[in-house]
C-alpha cells in the first residue's frame, strides 16, 4: 500500500512546499558556503538572464537596429527585481523556463517587451550565462584551494623537523618529519588548484550564435551583412564585461558540453586531493598523533562518551566522495548529445553543475577549518617512532660496530637473530620493542654510541630543507596569487 497521498502531483515550477514538508538538499541546509550558493541561486541565474538581455539589446541599439535608449534604460532598471511567482505562472502556461522569463522580463518593463530577445535563441541567454556563473564558482573554489594550501604549509612550517614515522603500505617505513607529511597535502592542493585556473583560463563565451550555431536569424536581422553580425556579437561580449576574442570558434546549440566534462573533472581532482588529506587525518586520530579540532561541548559518540572521532574529516570525504563520483555523469552528458544538441543535457546539469560545487565548496571549507586547527601530540609522535626506531636503526649500528673492527658479517648475523626474538616479543606478547637493549648487552657492539645511532633526527633525511624548499617555490606564489581570497576569512560552521 502506497504511503504517498492519491492523485497526480502537477508541473509546477517554482513552487515550493513548506519549508519542513518537502525535500531540501544538505548542501544548501548544511555544507556550501553563502557565496556558492548565491553564486548558483535562482536569483544569480535569472538576473545574469536579465543582464544578457540587456547587453543583447545595447549592442542592437548601438549598431542601428530598431531598439531605444528607452527600451534599453527601462531593461536595465528592472535587472534584478523579479518576481519568480509571475514566472512560475508563466512557465506552467508556456512550458519553457527561458521564454516564461522573457514574459516576466517583459511584465516588469512593458515598453521594451516587444524587443526581448529580438533575434535570440535561448542558449544565447543560458550558455553564456552558465559560463558566467561558471567563472564565479570557479573562482570561489581556487580562493578556497588557495586558502587550504596557506593552512596546510603554515602546519608544514610549524613542524619541519619533528621527526615521525613514515608508512608505505600502512606499514612503518623510513621516517620523515609531520611537515613534511603536511607538504604531501598542500601539493595535491596545488595540482587540483592549477586544474582549476587552467578551467578559468580556458572558458569561453558561446557568443550570439542562433539555434544551431549558424548565426542565420542575426544575419537575417542585420539583412544578410557578416560584418554587422560580428560587430553585434563584439558588442555584446564587451557589454557583459568579457575579454574580447573569448568566445567559441564555432559551436552547435550549446557550448561544448565537454566543457563541463573538463570542469567537474577538475573538481574532481579537487575532491580527490582533499578525500586525501582528511583520510591521512583520521588514520593519524587513530595513532592520536594528530587530531583534528575538537570543540568543548562537542560529542563524539551518542553510546560512547569518551569518543573523539574526526567527524569533520569524515564529513569532507563524504562530500569529497560524491564529487568525485559526478565527473563521468558530466563525460556522459557530453557523448550524448546528437549532432547540435538534445535536451537531455538540461535536466541532468541543473543538477550535476551546482550540486558539484556545493559540495566541494563545503569540503574545502572543512579542510581549512581542520588545517588551521590541527592538534600534534609530540609525545605519542615519539612513542611510535621509537618502536620502530631499533629495527631502522640497525644498519647504522651495524655499520659503528664494523667501524671498530666487528666482523661485518657476524654483527649482521647477530642483529638478524636479535631483530627476530625482538620481533616476536612484540607480536606474540605484545610487549615493548627490546632490541636496543638486546644490542647493548651483546659484547659484539660494546662501544657503540646508541643514543647517536637512534637519534630520530638523523633519519629523516632533507626533510626539513624540503619543506622550505616547497614553501618558497610553490606556496609562496599562491599567496601571492590569491592574495585576496587569503584576506577574506569565512564565518564557518563545521
Amino acid at each position: 500500500m502506497s504511503l504517498l497521498p492519491p492523485g497526480r502531483f502537477p508541473y509546477h515550477p517554482g513552487v515550493s512546499p513548506a519549508p519542513h514538508d518537502g525535500y531540501q538538499s544538505p548542501l544548501e541546509t548544511r555544507n556550501a558556503s553563502a557565496a556558492m550558493r548565491r553564486a548558483w541561486s535562482a536569483q544569480r541565474k535569472h538576473s545574469t538572464w536579465r543582464r544578457i538581455w540587456l547587453a543583447l539589446a545595447e549592442s542592437q541599439h548601438a549598431i542601428g537596429l530598431p531598439v531605444t535608449a528607452a527600451q534599453v534604460t527601462e531593461l536595465r532598471a528592472h535587472l534584478d527585481d523579479i518576481d519568480f511567482t509571475a514566472a512560475a505562472a508563466h512557465e506552467r502556461r508556456l512550458r519553457h523556463d527561458v521564454m516564461a522569463h522573457v514574459h516576466a522580463y517583459g511584465d516588469a518593463a512593458p515598453g521594451a517587451r516587444a524587443i526581448i530577445h529580438l533575434g535570440a535563441t535561448s542558449q544565447d541567454v543560458v550558455c553564456n550565462a552558465d559560463t558566467l556563473i561558471l567563472r564565479d564558482a570557479l573562482a570561489i573554489v581556487a580562493g578556497k584551494l588557495a586558502r587550504a594550501i596557506d593552512r596546510a604549509a603554515a602546519f608544514a612550517a610549524a613542524h619541519r623537523a619533528l621527526p615521525t614515522l613514515g608508512y608505505t603500505h600502512y606499514q612503518p617505513a623510513q621516517p620523515t618529519t609531520v611537515g613534511k607529511r603536511a607538504t604531501l597535502w598542500a601539493q595535491d592542493l596545488a595540482i587540483a588548484l592549477s586544474e582549476v585556473e587552467l578551467r578559468l583560463d580556458g572558458l569561453r563565451l558561446r557568443g550570439l550564435r542562433g539555434a544551431t550555431g549558424t548565426q542565420a536569424s542575426y544575419l537575417g536581422l542585420l539583412g544578410g551583412d557578416a560584418s554587422k553580425v560580428d560587430d553585434l556579437e563584439r558588442r555584446f561580449v564587451a557589454a557583459l564585461g568579457w575579454p574580447a576574442g573569448r568566445t567559441w570558434a564555432v559551436c552547435g546549440q550549446t557550448y561544448p558540453r565537454l566543457v563541463d566534462a573538463q570542469v567537474l573533472s577538475s573538481l574532481a581532482v579537487a575532491a580527490a586531493a582533499v578525500h586525501k588529506c582528511c583520510n591521512d587525518l583520521r588514520l593519524l586520530a587513530n595513532l592520536k598523533e594528530v587530531e583534528e579540532p575538537f570543540e568543548a561541548e562537542q560529542i563524539g559518540s551518542s553510546a560512547m562518551a569518551y569518543k573523539r572521532n574526526p567527524m569533520r574529516c569524515e564529513r569532507a570525504t563524504g562530500l569529497a566522495r560524491f564529487v568525485m563520483n559526478l565527473s563521468g555523469n558530466a563525460l556522459d552528458t557530453a557523448a550524448t548529445q546528437w549532432f547540435e544538441r538534445t535536451l537531455d543535457d538540461s535536466s541532468n546539469r541543473r543538477l550535476s553543475l551546482p550540486e558539484a560545487f556545493l559540495a566541494l565548496d563545503g569540503a574545502l571549507d572543512i579542510l581549512a577549518n581542520v588545517l588551521g586547527g590541527l592538534v600534534v601530540h609530540p609525545a605519542v609522535i615519539r612513542a611510535h617512532l621509537e618502536a620502530e626506531l631499533p629495527f631502522m636503526a640497525s644498519e647504522d649500528i651495524l655499520l659503528a660496530a664494523a667501524a671498530r673492527g666487528v666482523d661485518r658479517q657476524e654483527a649482521h648475523e647477530a642483529i638478524r637473530l636479535h631483530s627476530l626474538e625482538a620481533g616476536r616479543r612484540v607480536k606474540d606478547h605484545g610487549l615493548p620493542n627490546d632490541l636496543l637493549d638486546r644490542l647493548r648487552a651483546d659484547p659484539m657492539f660494546a662501544g657503540v654510541d646508541f643514543a647517536r645511532a637512534t637519534e630520530p633526527s638523523n633519519f629523516v633525511g632533507r626533510a626539513p630543507e624540503q619543506v622550505d624548499l616547497f614553501i618558497a617555490d610553490v606556496v609562496d606564489p599562491i599567496r601571492t596569487r590569491h592574495a585576496a581570497a587569503l584576506r577574506d576569512e569565512p564565518v564557518l560552521e563545521v
